[in-house]
């Protein structure tokens, strides 16, 4: 019987593998994932055979899954895209589900049965949509939120399925018994989901946050996340209902965003987790056996669900294109379709081969998704002709934004470095345009009115449209010197006459970047060094002049004392309390929330240790704005303050 380290290792190892093959062909690594566990599992390598340390570890697999899902989940948000939500997201599940349970029951399939496959094709992944839409940029298009909210709505919907479907194993009037109690069972979990358990989660996480230990912190999270599971196990739930009921839980404190950042190393382990612990259930040779049933699950379920969310999104208001491009975002299965399943299989309503059928068709439709995504446009352009100009302006989304100015400075990578330099070229009114391959970050940022676009720098078509033959400088901000090396030959190339300044992390790549031609290098480590002498020379008694000096000789020296340091453990500190510390964060507000119509007095966001350091309305931003600040729907505050503090400022704008 293989032992819990050998199947660590197995697991491991293909991981590795499986990761680096697909990143070099540009496909998302859960579905490399997918494909570990269909190999090494049971039914086809058998290096992981048939036994209890698999199931539990598919288990596992299911409980971290819901536990991070449920953790994005957020009730402020639910109501302000209410709209979409309950409007489309509801018509689509239930519309997808009914058309599915009736064709497939006219096919002679029992009603159990028909329930299970329809509740579980009507669910959509949700980490691969989030996913490619985020790497896109088109989480804030129309198709983009109308797809997020239909997530949002299939993430509330899950609950209610958890809670039926392990009772359709029953029949007759044991079944009806069995549906009344999970009624019962449903209203008690809501009850304690929206008033019970945000209390009580917030006062248990307060007591741990004041041992400011991370590793206690951490440790009880996972308690958390595990304890609620096994207690939903104990009153006749799934594990997974639990998981995902604990991380809707903390995702209503303001203890989320350090829960985001201490489990966002292991994010993708435990997604990855999942999609292995999937693939390991699929034998290949039942799905042989049955190729056109496999077929079918497959084709239908997409083509009924595209056909119900593009005509919804039309009956809704979107354009022809929108709605091709949210169907085609949705169309497929996802990962509450796959625990849906599992869930039906282990309650007895859905037999063994046509389970391994349902998953099959699921897993292959998840597969095609990252490539009907990734083709969306051109699909949408190709069957709506009046969608054509919305591509040229795609197109040229860069080239518009920075087509009016000239004598700019182009800031590459948006981190920390590129977002002080910009503040100050603000502060001189010097005009810039930051790229940066982080789209949470240039979401957050262009949300709040900063020059920011989605761009790689390295790329020669990207610094054309920034305007490289009209800027007056370029700055290389990120610490990656393969990447500084490729933009530097990039600009010399358009722009040879342009200066570029490239950071580095010490003066070991100086050389190469000074041959690449830069004209200034600037090491983080030796720049650090000046500030730690400056200041012991100061407290020392050094007059200022001669510190100033002492500087200017050093700098003009261009870096030749500190070629060479002792490296030490210490040279890369870890910021753990850096979750606590305050940080920005933008909030946009639609008609319907609570603070439109109110003015900044009235809302009082400083008493809850928020402040309000920029409102962007119809993209003009104002700085410092005051207390007689007026809301409107569509301004986007800019917030400041530390995690907690920003959660209280959200539910107060958005719910009061």
């Amino acid at each position: 019987m293989i032992k819990g380290l050998e199947l660590a290792l197995i697991l491991l190892a293909s991981a590795v593998l499986v990761v680096v093959l697909f990143r070099r062909l540009n496909l998302p690594p859960l579905l490399g994932y997918l494909l570990v566990g269909v190999a090494i599992g049971p039914h086809a390598l058998a290096w992981v055979p048939d036994t209890p340390l698999a199931h539990n570890f598919a288990e596992f697999g299911i409980v971290f899954l819901m536990f991070t899902i449920g953790l994005e989940f957020s009730l402020p948000r639910l109501t302000q895209m209410r709209r979409l939500v309950f409007a489309l997201g509801g018509m689509q599940v239930a519309a997808t589900g009914l058309v599915l349970l009736g064709v497939l029951v006219a096919a002679g399939i029992a009603w159990q049965a028909s329930f299970v496959i329809a509740a579980a094709f009507a669910m959509s992944s949700t980490a691969i949509v989030m996913r490619m839409l985020a790497e896109r940029l088109e989480l804030e298009t129309p198709h983009g939120r109308a797809a997020v909210g239909v997530l949002l709505f299939q993430d509330l919907a899950v609950v209610p399925f958890l809670i039926v479907i392990p009772t359709l194993g029953y029949g007759g009037e044991a079944l009806a018994g069995a549906l009344a109690l999970a009624a019962l069972k449903a209203l008690a979990v809501l009850a304690v989901l929206l008033y019970f358990g945000p209390r009580a989660m917030r006062l248990w996480f307060y007591v741990v946050a004041q041992r400011r230990s991370r590793e206690l912190f951490i440790i009880n999270v996972l308690f958390i996340a595990l304890g609620l599971a096994f207690l939903t196990e104990l009153a006749g739930l799934s594990l997974a209902l639990g998981a995902f009921l604990a991380g809707m839980l903390i995702s209503e404190t303001e203890y989320r965003y350090q829960v985001e950042d201490d489990i966002r190393p292991f994010r993708e382990v435990l997604l990855g987790l999942f999609f292995v612990s999937m693939g390991m259930q699929l034998d290949p040779r039942v799905v042989g056996d049955q190729p056109v049933t496999v077929a079918l699950l497959f084709a239908v379920p997409m083509i009924v669900k595209f056909g119900v969310v593009a005509g919804l999104a039309r009956f809704l208001g979107q354009t022809p294109g929108a709605a091709l491009r949210t169907a085609l975002s949705l169309a497929q299965a996802g990962e509450f379709g796959l625990v849906l399943a599992s869930v039906g299989a282990l309650a007895g309503a859905l037999p063994a081969n046509l389970y391994q059928a349902v998953v099959a068709g699921m897993l292959l439709s998840m597969l095609c998704a990252p490539f009907l995504i990734q083709h969306s446009d051109r699909l949408a352009l190709r069957w709506s002709r009046s969608e054509w100009l919305l591509r040229s302006l795609e197109l040229h989304q860069v080239a518009v934004q920075t087509l009016a100015r000239e004598q700019h400075v182009i800031v590459c990578g948006y981190g920390r470095t590129g977002q002080h330099l910009a503040r100050f070229l603000e502060r001189e009114s010097i005009p810039y345009v930051a790229l940066d391959l982080d789209p949470d970050r240039v979401r957050e940022a262009a949300a709040a009115g900063e020059e920011v676009v989605y761009g790689d720098a390295s790329r020669r078509e990207m610094l054309v449209a920034a305007g490289i033959s009209r800027a007056v400088a370029l700055v290389v901000s990120f610490l990656d010197t393969p990447a500084a090396i490729k933009t530097l030959a990039r600009a010399h190339e358009l722009s040879p006459s342009l200066p570029v300044i490239v950071r580095t992390r010490d003066d070991g790549d100086f050389e190469r970047l000074s041959q690449a031609g830069a004209a200034e290098v600037v090491p983080d480590t030796f720049e650090s060094s000046l500030m730690l002498a400056s200041h012991a020379m100061l407290m020392a008694g050094i007059p200022v002049h001669r510190v100033f000096d002492r500087l200017r000789d050093i700098r003009t020296d261009r870096y030749r004392l500190l070629r060479g340091f002792y490296p030490g453990a210490s040279d890369e500190p870890s910021d753990l309390d850096e979750a606590a510390q305050p940080r920005l964060h933008s909030i946009g507000l639609e008609q319907g929330a609570y603070g439109v119509g109110r003015n900044l007095a009235e809302l009082d966001l400083a008493a809850l240790g928020a402040e309000v350091t920029a409102v962007r309305r119809r993209g003009i931003r104002a700085e410092e704005p005051g207390p007689e600040t007026r809301l409107k729907a569509g301004d986007v505050l800019v917030l400041l303050g530390r995690p907690d503090a920003l959660a209280a400022a959200e539910t107060r704008l958005m719910k009061g």
